[in-house]
């Protein structure tokens, strides 16, 4: 059975909306503890005081990752802060079993005016090393944040991808028992991301990990458990990863995005369809995973278009592009055209997984040679997907199955 690195039990802290009034409270409570009196105000809200985080429990083994997310706000960064100890709470109890290494804040832990040589020794001492084995664990930390020829050039003079660079070699190096990363992995250019996931992997089979992230990909590809938090509180822990990144989209309006054109056309409306189901009529068009979808969409051509042509893009909820059709003549011919158009695009079995999805609609003319941009209407209108199944990509395909037995 895998050893328990961490367990946390009903953490709560709370804190002020005002810096004079939160200067009271603590100095009254401070006072209170120096005469061993219990404070009597642990667990209720005094006057502008709010919960950041309120009645959290988990437990995270080792070769396990919990994943922290919600919006803005929720209590994220101030529980990762309660478990590296920065933060008291003012209630519950916590465990933490091995070394703790920790990326909280960019350039946290770093002596802005020494080097990253320096710093490295510097981290290394709090994470519980002797000089002797940061030694020897020098060149690989060096190598892994690819800062080499800046290594004896002070913090202070770092971007901050090189910082990121930096303390996430010197914690993953390291090989602490407990990792805890919070969102610095954000400004990391791509390929340096990849090699920290890589890195984590490795980790993971003897690493308890704790990840904070805005980015769902990162979360859905390493978290094994997941905790959604709202105003403190968790309104979603499990191991349904896939789920809990539902319920955080779920947080988030639906807007429609920009429209760009140059006049020559607009759309005059456009409206989904799925059996007997109208968006027209509903709030959100909601569908099942390999259901029908008909897209009617009506544009009127204020000028003459030669060769117009209408494109279809579907994004995610993170407005990332993952399918797209177009009708470059062979479905639809449109030949000197000018007037109101309607067109219908039909899907016959939706493959995309649960969540919500949008529709960019684009217009462009093929006119002397080259193809020209008429309008782009970005997430013009949006739809849910609901499956039985619990899959995060956002593409889930249903292919027929075979299997034989070779004995």
């Amino acid at each position: 059975m895998s050893e328990t690195l961490i367990k946390a039990e009903n953490i709560s802290k709370k804190f002020c909306l005002d810096l004079k009034t939160s200067l009271w409270y603590g100095l009254k409570d401070i006072g209170s503890e120096m005469i061993g009196k219990k404070n009597q105000f642990h667990d209720v809200l005094r006057e502008k005081e709010f919960w950041a985080v309120k009645d959290i429990s988990f437990e995270v083994k080792r070769g396990e990752c919990l994943g922290l997310i919600g919006r803005n706000g929720a209590g994220k960064s101030t529980l990762l802060k309660i478990l590296n100890g920065i933060i008291k709470p003012d209630e519950g109890r916590i465990e933490m079993h091995g070394r703790v290494g920790a990326l909280i804040e960019l350039g946290a832990g770093f002596n802005p005016i020494l080097t990253g040589r320096e710093n490295i020794f510097n981290n290394a001492a709090v994470l519980g090393f002797t000089k002797e084995e940061t030694q020897q664990k020098l060149q690989s930390i060096i190598d892994f944040s690819e800062i080499t020829d800046f290594i004896d050039t002070p913090v202070q003079n770092y971007s901050s991808g090189m910082k990121v660079r930096l303390g996430f070699a010197v914690a993953a190096q390291m090989e602490p028992d407990i990792l805890l990363i919070d969102e610095v992995l954000a400004v990391g250019d791509m390929g340096f991301v990849l090699k920290c996931f890589n890195k984590m992997d490795q980790l993971l089979n003897n690493t308890a990990l704790i990840f904070v992230s805005h980015s769902m990909p990162q979360v859905s590809r390493i978290c094994t458990e997941l905790i959604v938090l709202g105003k403190g509180e968790a309104i979603y822990q499990s191991n349904e990863v896939s789920k809990g990144i539902s319920i955080y989209y779920e947080k988030f309006p639906q807007l429609a995005g920009n429209v760009t054109g140059t006049g020559q056309a607009e759309i005059k409306s456009i409206y989904l369809t799925s059996g007997e189901k109208d968006s027209r009529n509903l709030t959100s068009l909601e569908i099942e995973h390999g259901d029908e979808l008909t897209v009617h969409l009506n544009i009127k051509f204020n000028e003459e278009l030669q060769s117009p042509s209408v494109g279809l893009m579907f994004y995610d909820k993170e407005q990332r592009n993952f399918g797209e059709v177009f009708n470059f003549k062979d479905e639809i011919v449109l030949d000197k055209v000018k007037g109101s158009y309607s067109f219908t695009a039909h899907f016959k079995e939706i493959q995309m997984g649960q969540g919500v999805f949008s529709i960019t609609v684009g217009l462009t003319d093929f006119t002397g040679g080259t193809r020209k941009s008429i309008f782009r209407m970005q997430s013009v209108i949006y739809f849910r997907v609901t499956s039985a199944k619990h899959g995060w990509a956002p593409m889930q395909f249903t292919p027929e199955w075979k299997i034989e037995n070779e004995q």
